[in-house]
């Protein structure tokens, strides 16, 4: 893998992110190791994870891939190797302060965080989604108390619109205040314009550290989803259905031709267009197991033409 810089952090940070939402939900512990591990052997050094990851699972009370990956890093002893990344804003306990951007759930639910992953400092700490009850400024501040005590070293967004983002950077501007370095949108061949029609243009301007999340379309892009066969079997294939129509093979036709001339998977290419967008660091991708981590990890190092860069182009524009 190759290392860019994450905005204007001064983070180093492996062109894939390995995402760990599926850690102790689709995942067991043991997989979970192993899918780490094999990431880490192929230069990667980025992983995001959220404290809410996985609460919506059965028998899951959310922190459980924090916490499995605190056990990691101390079994591995490899901390000062890592850049860790992780998100708060999810229900995480009862109460008025169980949920949100307030100062109030920030300052718990860092202790939370650190505590589960068995670390001092968190290297980026992320709203997860916007929290209309709170004022910008309130959480801004309860980051500059985190970043101030040493617990977290740069601060981003997850799920912003331009507006939210436009907003929070003109507060923290205003007031001198930490500015988001970093921005989670929902982008990928087959759902475009959520980040292009905005969101792109500002975070160039701004110099955002773009890491998108959900690259291979919970994944539709990996070719698995095919017309006219049986869907596999999957905690997310309920949600490729909206892209399982002729647009969306469209892209699938364009991404077979594309591998195929260069022995790689669709998956690959898919991930090796969006890395060539400007702003995009490192997309976040996920795995149950090194053998689907080892589909995805040749995009780190696959190039793609001009022309097969706009025929991919082309064949998503309506998305």
């Amino acid at each position: 893998m190759h290392l860019r810089p994450l905005g204007r952090t001064g983070l180093q940070v492996s062109n894939l992110c390995l995402g760990t939402m599926q850690f102790g939900w689709t995942t067991d512990e043991r997989a979970s190791f192993a899918v780490m591990d094999a990431f880490v052997e192929a230069g990667g050094n980025f992983f995001d994870t959220a404290d809410v990851y996985s609460r919506w699972a059965p028998g899951n009370p959310g922190g459980v891939s924090e916490q499995i990956i605190g056990r990691w890093l101390k079994d591995r002893g490899n901390r000062d190797r890592l850049i860790i990344a992780t998100k708060v804003r999810g229900r995480m306990w009862e109460g008025p302060d169980g949920e949100g951007l307030s100062r109030a759930h920030i300052t718990r639910a860092i202790e939370d965080s650190l505590r589960r992953l068995q670390i001092e400092t968190i290297d980026l700490y992320q709203c997860h989604s916007p929290d209309e009850k709170t004022p910008i400024e309130e959480t801004l501040r309860a980051f500059e108390e985190t970043i101030s005590s040493g617990k977290v070293r740069h601060i981003g967004a997850s799920n912003f619109t331009a507006a939210q983002l436009a907003e929070a950077l003109r507060v923290a501007g205003e007031k001198s205040l930490p500015h988001l370095e970093t921005l989670q949108p929902h982008y990928n061949l087959v759902h475009r314009a959520e980040y292009e029609d905005e969101l792109a243009s500002l975070c160039e301007r701004e110099s955002i550290g773009v890491i998108p999340y959900s690259p291979l379309a919970a994944g539709f892009l990996t070719g698995k989803y095919r017309p006219g066969q049986p869907q596999p079997r999957s905690a997310r294939a309920g949600r490729v259905r909206e892209y399982m129509n002729a647009p969306g093979f469209a892209v699938l036709e364009a991404l077979d031709r594309i591998a195929a001339a260069h022995d790689m998977t669709p998956a690959a290419v898919a991930l090796a267009w969006q890395m060539t967008r400007p702003a995009i660091v490192a997309p976040i991708v996920g795995a149950n197991s090194p053998e689907q981590l080892a589909d995805l990890l040749p995009a780190a190092e696959l190039t793609l033409s001009q022309g097969e860069i706009a025929a991919l182009d082309r064949v998503s524009a309506s998305f």
